[in-house]
């Protein structure tokens, strides 16, 4: 069994990646640690505010297996006491604790930290997997025997996962897309609150669009000579927050090199991916994409769950009309879960298998 240790565990992401982790059959989650408020604490009492009241979040029940864990100070946590960590903290901590943590040990991310360093893939299941070798070049840059592996930007989850077999297929121009993001994408400090989001839509989500406009680029890009090769389209982003608690919607104008009628984009999406979930990894859905025909589909509430949270639904292919060859469609992930917890998982269950050769 493979020794997990979350950081952020007190979070909404670490929250969704201990529940993620209840009884998984290679990891086993032997250590918690999260800020200074929360260190010396059992993880219940952890996640109790100053009026007592429990902030859990999670559908689920806590697993009672951490339940009765000991909090640990991220800044003074020894990774060597466990195999592998994920890391559900913020940009700015992680900047400064991943590095800590990866001089021995591997780490998969949610942060945005590392995103952008050219030694850094972001890995996406079934997408781009072939990067991870990139790895062994930013352990070899830096010094350290374990790396940091990060996650993509939730909102753009989906959107790569649908946008890979367009690409394979047909070539991708340009894309335009317009995100409607859920709520728990705002995280749990300082999150919102229901006066800001009932009978509301909130037009600007800060710093959100550059993420969402780059980092396509990079996850569908190539890599050569041990650097990834940007794909060549641009993306244009507008993202928005809607009184939704979980699941990202995209509406995406794709601008092809070839034609790419629905019926065809249909086949090489509800194709796709076949490759991957072949590779049998404990997180991973039988279907990456599932394609919908009903037009009123695919909704949050009704879709989210796909896959248990790992498909990406895609409905409403249309021709595209004012670009040339195109495609347009909206597609809907899981952002806590696809788009975050049991992506990060996933991540962690190929490198582990893949990368890094454990027994599992």
């Amino acid at each position: 069994m493979i020794r997990v240790g979350i950081v952020g565990a007190t979070g909404i992401v670490g929250q969704q990646l201990l529940v993620g982790l209840d009884n998984h059959p290679w990891f086993k989650v032997t250590k918690l640690a999260a800020s200074e408020r929360s260190a010396g604490k059992t993880y219940v009492e952890a996640l109790k505010d100053a009026s007592g009241s429990m902030k859990w979040w999670c559908p689920e029940p806590i697993p009672s297996d951490v339940a009765d864990l000991m909090v640990e100070d991220a800044m003074q946590f020894d990774p060597t006491q466990v195999d592998l960590i994920f890391s559900a903290v913020d940009a700015g901590p992680a900047k400064q604790l991943e590095p800590m943590y990866a001089k021995t040990t591997p780490v998969v991310s949610t942060a945005s930290a590392f995103r952008y360093e050219a030694d850094t893939p972001i890995l996406v299941g079934g997408v781009n997997m072939e990067h991870a070798s990139l790895l062994k070049v930013q352990q070899q840059n830096r010094g350290w025997k374990g790396f940091v592996s990060p996650k993509p930007n939730c909102t753009i989850s989906g959107l790569v996962v649908s946008l890979k077999p367009i690409i394979d297929a047909f070539g991708v121009k340009r894309v335009v897309m317009t995100s409607l993001q859920a709520m728990s994408g705002a995280g749990r400090t300082p999150g919102l609150s229901a006066m800001d989001m009932m009978e509301n839509v909130v037009p600007y989500i800060p710093g959100e669009e550059p993420k969402a406009e780059s980092e396509p680029q990079k996850i569908l890009g190539m890599l050569k000579d041990n650097a990834i090769v940007l794909a060549d389209f641009a993306t244009s982003a507008t993202c928005t927050r809607v009184p939704v608690l979980d699941g990202h919607l995209v509406c995406a104008t794709v601008e092809t090199e070839k034609e790419a009628s629905p019926e065809a984009v249909k086949k090489v999406m509800t194709e796709f991916g076949k490759e991957f979930v072949a590779l049998g990894l404990p997180s991973s859905p039988k279907h990456l994409i599932e394609v919908v025909d009903d037009p009123f589909r695919p909704q949050p509430r009704m879709d989210r769950e796909r896959g248990g949270g790992m498909t990406t639904t895609v409905g409403r292919l249309r021709p595209e009309t004012v670009l040339g060859k195109g495609i347009k469609y909206v597609c809907l992930a899981h952002n806590t879960k696809l788009g975050a917890a049991k992506g990060a998982i996933q991540t962690g269950e190929y490198l582990a298998k893949y990368f890094l050769n454990w027994q599992v």
